[in-house]
């Protein structure tokens, strides 16, 4: 079993029960996937192991840990058995909303990278990965977490495919990718989770991302939701102000150099290890803007803005594009970008305790079969994690009462 050292809202031995209730009842959710028994155990035996102590999920330590011979029940469930990656990741969602979800949750949105050797690995290219901070050869996948006020967990994820293998047939083929499959953007893979989620109605308010995303059709898309957002943009991205808003325009930069002192606010984006994760900010509101102009059957008045961070210690700035109701405070913004360390979490905790990032399979359906059980392991975490530490309700006082 995994230890996690953050269940304090409940024994020792209710922990221990509700770790079990909940892995029978993960379980039992994705039994429908399988159409054969003993394929349905050895998918069982795979999500044991990930939540095995062991720091390798290999398939070889899986197979040990469930008592087979040799790792091939486990690697057929990546492989040779017939069950589809995509019903599990809308259980695993099904799952979060179910447990985590608040209205005004947080969609992050990010990318990984998972080092590869070779060049088999199904969408493996020499490309750039934040994970390693440098151009190397890997597999890169965009990941959707669900955050809110209960805990976090990932509800969705895509393999990024460069044109390097989308204009290869024979490399797509080799690695079982779907016929229809073209090439899509990191963006555009991003977009398709946003509709996903707004198809099956999750409820969320704003979604939060990095400079990849934060420009383009992700912008409307959420627009045309009537979903805030808080998205970064580059240094010389261009912002202007109309209508009654105080004057604006010019690069992100140029406009954060013109701020006056009184116009930055010291405001905590969250808990951090450390305590509150404190930085300067600073927001200015560029247009208000109908909701029926981007879809006519919503109404409100929204505010197109730009947000602005700057470090405390060496005055490294950043910069945020978002789309709000009128009349939201910048500490709510605030607030909204400080939710993208929560995939961050997500990102290392898979990784170094999950087995995120140790798949062995090198086709399509094996890298986002192997995903989404990972994916489904950590969601039961996270809802062990909010039912264990719910607030109890406190104990009546014995003390008599004394009659004089």
């Amino acid at each position: 079993m995994v230890r996690r050292p953050w269940m304090t809202g409940a024994s020792i031995e209710a922990t221990l029960e509700l770790w079990a209730s909940s892995l029978r009842d993960v379980k039992s959710r994705m039994r429908g996937l399988f159409t054969q028994e003993r394929v349905a155990a050895s998918a069982n035996l795979f999500l044991d192991g990930l939540l095995s102590d062991e720091r390798r999920k290999t398939g070889w330590m899986r197979a040990e840990a469930a008592g087979d011979p040799g790792p091939w029940r486990q690697q057929a469930i990546l492989g040779r058995g017939r069950w589809e990656a995509d019903e599990l990741r809308d259980i695993v969602r099904d799952y979060v909303v179910e447990s985590l979800a608040t209205d005004e949750a947080v969609l992050v949105i990010d990318e990984t990278g998972f080092l590869k050797q070779g060049k088999a690995s199904c969408g493996v290219a020499r490309q750039y990965t934040g994970s390693a901070g440098k151009i190397t050869n890997c597999q890169i996948g965009v990941f959707v977490a669900y955050v809110s006020a209960r805990g976090h967990a990932f509800i969705d994820r895509a393999l990024y495919l460069p044109k390097s293998w989308t204009g290869d047939p024979a490399r797509l083929a080799a690695t079982h990718v779907p016929e229809a499959l073209a090439f899509a953007t990191k963006p555009a893979l991003a977009v398709q989770m946003i509709q996903r989620a707004l198809a099956a109605k999750v409820p969320f308010s704003w979604v939060a991302a990095d400079a990849v995303y934060g420009v383009g059709d992700v912008e409307q898309a959420l627009r045309r939701a009537c979903k805030g957002y808080v998205l970064g943009v580059k240094s010389d991205h261009y912002f202007g102000s109309w209508g009654d808003k105080p004057p604006v325009a010019g690069k992100a930069e140029e406009i954060a150099q013109d701020l006056d002192a009184d116009a930055w606010k010291r405001l905590s984006a969250g808990e951090g290890t450390k305590g509150a994760r404190l930085h300067d900010w600073a927001y200015c509101e560029l247009a208000d803007l109908d909701a029926d102009e981007y879809d006519e059957t919503k109404s409100g008045v929204w505010t197109r803005g730009l947000l602005i961070r700057r470090n405390i210690s060496d005055g490294d700035l950043a910069y945020f594009t978002t789309w709000c109701p009128a009349g939201t405070n910048i500490q709510t913004l605030v607030a909204v970008e400080g939710r993208r360390w929560a995939i961050e979490d997500s990102f290392e905790t898979t990784k170094n305790e999950l087995g995120l990032d140790h798949n062995e399979s090198r086709s399509w359906h094996g890298w986002h079969r192997h995903v989404s059980l990972v994916m489904l392991a950590f969601a039961m975490m996270a809802v062990i994690r909010y039912r264990a530490n719910a607030v109890t309700p406190p104990k009546r006082s014995r003390t008599r009462t004394v009659r004089i």
